[in-house]
């Protein structure tokens, strides 16, 4: 064997003689070894441009918490809605049911899920594409367009009118075990194509299952509300709505928004993504009935210049990033100043990708969804800092907030949804094309925040 090939114990030998001649290798040990990489790569002269104070800010309700889910799209989505309740109606907070879109995000799921097994039971079981529809079929995660749908089609309630369940606040269990009866779902329905059923025994099959894994998730989260009643106070105790409502009634009496004004933009600057067009993801999608996620593709300062302007008009921004980059968790501090990972360490690791590169080579992806609710301008302008809401409790952070630094933005920040009338007549008309590339189903840009 080529002695190349191996580590051998002269590398290791010198190795070590490298290591021991630098004191600030041997600082750096000791330090890492005993409170962790982060606490010590954490740079304290960057964290004071951290503040929280803004020049365009949307003041929000109380702090929500996932907690041991990965709902955070629909707590951002949840979130973007109950700003709009609480504009209309004068309310000092309100909250909307995070576990009543849940049940019906795993329904649909399923029924996608089915779906995708039954179009492809030709597919070799150990290929690629079936390799990916079975790994994480039910995963709490999902994107913007996904929700929509769900809100078209089953509305909104009032927390109290769905509160959580054990199941809601840790999903773990129940995605593990309605996991292993869509893989069994799946077995009975490609043996049964191969031994040659209709298609009608088949459709057949599918509408059993999806009544068993109705049974399932009203055992784990309750019956969703067919209608619930209402009473809201204003911030001076006066009663402002009233009455009986269906969740769809509920949605369009208190939110009042075209969700299809709300488009998704992507910035993504690979060379198989070209900016000023649209892209849709194979088989990514929840509601059968809508389709497919769909994004817009802009340079990065687009996406900042009309998720500002649509804060600017008071209402705040739903976005998705690569999270746990550069990030301060217990601070709520996502900058990439704050952390000086290569300066700890002695070489490239922070550094070694670009944006581009870092999806190319599978190093980021989109990972959370958030919520941006104010930017701080420099003397020149530009956005310098960012406020952002987050849905992992009042404790997390500060008061529930993070920050968000511009240069953590142009890096990690991958998706925002926007109302399209901030889009120039150009952009809209380019989205309202339907002149879609089809992305594969794992490209970055159709992962699942969560």
């Amino acid at each position: 064997m080529d002695q190349n090939m191996s580590v051998t114990f002269d590398d290791i030998a010198a190795a070590r003689q490298d290591f021991a001649a630098e004191r600030a290798n041997v600082v750096a040990k000791n330090a890492a070894t005993a409170k962790g990489i982060r606490t010590v790569a954490r740079v304290p002269e960057a964290i004071a441009h951290n503040a929280l104070a803004f020049d365009v800010e949307v003041k929000q309700g109380d702090r929500t918490n996932q907690e041991r889910s990965g709902r955070c799209w629909m707590f951002a989505s949840l979130n973007t809605f109950r700003i709009r309740i609480m504009q209309n109606y004068n309310l000092k907070t309100f909250e909307l049911s995070q576990a009543y879109p849940l049940f019906w995000d795993k329904l649909e799921k399923c029924n996608w899920f089915l779906e995708n097994i039954l179009d492809t039971t030709d597919e070799p079981l150990n290929g690629r594409l079936m390799s990916y529809l079975l790994f994480d079929p039910i995963c709490d995660g999902g994107q913007w367009d996904m929700f929509k749908g769900l809100v078209k089609k089953y509305g909104v309630v009032p927390k109290e009118a769905m509160p959580e369940t054990a199941n809601s606040c840790n999903t773990h269990d129940l995605d593990t075990y309605l996991t292993r009866y869509l893989r069994g779902a799946a077995k009975r329905l490609r043996e049964t194509k191969a031994a040659g059923s209709s298609h009608e025994d088949l459709i057949a099959m599918k509408k059993e299952m999806m009544s068993e894994i109705y049974r399932l998730l009203v055992i784990s989260l309750g019956e969703p509300p067919v209608n619930f009643d209402v009473r809201l106070r204003d911030k001076d105790d006066k009663l402002v709505l009233s009455g009986n409502f269906t969740p769809v009634e509920f949605f369009e009496k208190t939110v009042q928004t075209n969700l299809d004004d709300y488009i998704s933009l992507i910035s993504a600057p690979t060379a198989d993504k070209p900016y000023n067009r649209t892209f849709t993801v194979s088989r990514l999608g929840n509601v059968v009935e809508f389709g497919q996620v769909r994004h817009l593709n802009l340079p990065i300062e687009e996406l900042k210049h009309v998720a500002i302007a649509q804060m600017q008009d008071n209402l705040p921004v739903w976005f998705g990033c690569d999270v746990m980059q550069s990030y301060l968790q217990d601070e709520g501090i996502m900058d990439t100043a704050a952390i000086d990972v290569d300066g700890l360490f002695g070489f490239a690791i922070e550094a070694a990708l670009n944006r581009e590169e870092r999806l190319d080579y599978g190093e980021s992806l989109m990972t959370h969804a958030m919520v941006l609710e104010g930017v701080r301008f420099d003397d020149k302008g530009k956005p310098a800092m960012w406020k952002v809401e987050n849905s992992w409790g009042k404790d997390h952070g500060r008061n529930g907030f993070d920050t968000l630094s511009d240069a953590w933005f142009d890096e990690y920040v991958y998706q925002i949804v926007v109302d399209k009338k901030y889009l120039t007549e150009e952009q809209r008309a380019i989205y309202d094309a339907h002149d879609d590339i089809e992305l594969a189903p794992w490209d970055p840009m159709g992962s699942l925040a969560r």
